[in-house]
């Protein structure tokens, strides 16, 4: 199985390009849970929602990971919670991280918010360029100072989704010569 990661900023293409890679190799998409949890609750979420919203996220994750899909796509995951618990409420209970560097992820398509519009959608709530790119480059360190493997992706919606069914190609025909590797 491998575990591909859409990370970044709000309304950078992460829930478009998880069903466009869906759509070509197939798999299963994890949604993201806090978007579930805003609608089911009506309301804005408070700092006490955050251990609730993560481990909603994990049990969707865990249920797909014990589904055992050749390829797990995530629209999200605990990074997403951990920087916008900082964002929002300028805290977040450690076993987030702690949780998230437990976890294994072949790759993460980090999206760049500059060369999209930003919709809003009723959840959103950064429609400032700056404040996305500040978002972007918190994933970004993130993943660098914990030796993530990550991908960047930029442009407009054509080039993200060219460039993200390329590098999906890439990290699946990976796979498959080391499997042909095997049977030599």
């Amino acid at each position: 199985m491998k575990v591909l990661v859409l990370t970044g900023p709000e309304s950078s293409g992460k829930s478009w390009l998880s069903a466009q890679i869906q759509a070509r190799f197939g798999g299963i998409v994890v949604g993201e849970y806090v978007r579930h949890f805003i609608e089911r609750e009506q309301r804005d979420t408070c700092y006490a929602d955050i251990p609730v919203i993560a481990r909603g996220q994990l049990a969707w994750e865990d249920a797909a990971r014990a589904q055992n899909p050749a390829l797990l796509i995530l629209d999200t995951h605990l990074l997403s919670n951990i920087l916008w618990s900082r964002c929002l409420f300028g805290d977040c209970p450690t076993w987030l991280e702690e949780e998230l560097l437990a976890r294994h992820y072949d790759l993460h398509l980090l999206l760049d918010p500059r060369g999209v519009s930003w919709v809003a959608d009723g959840q959103r709530c950064q429609p400032q360029l700056k404040e996305r790119v500040a978002f972007h480059r918190a994933c970004q360190q993130w993943l660098d100072d914990n030796n993530q493997p990550v991908c960047a992706l930029s442009g407009d919606w054509p080039q993200r989704r060219l460039a993200a069914l390329s590098r999906v190609q890439m990290l699946l025909s990976a796979d498959d010569a080391c499997a042909a590797g095997d049977k030599r």
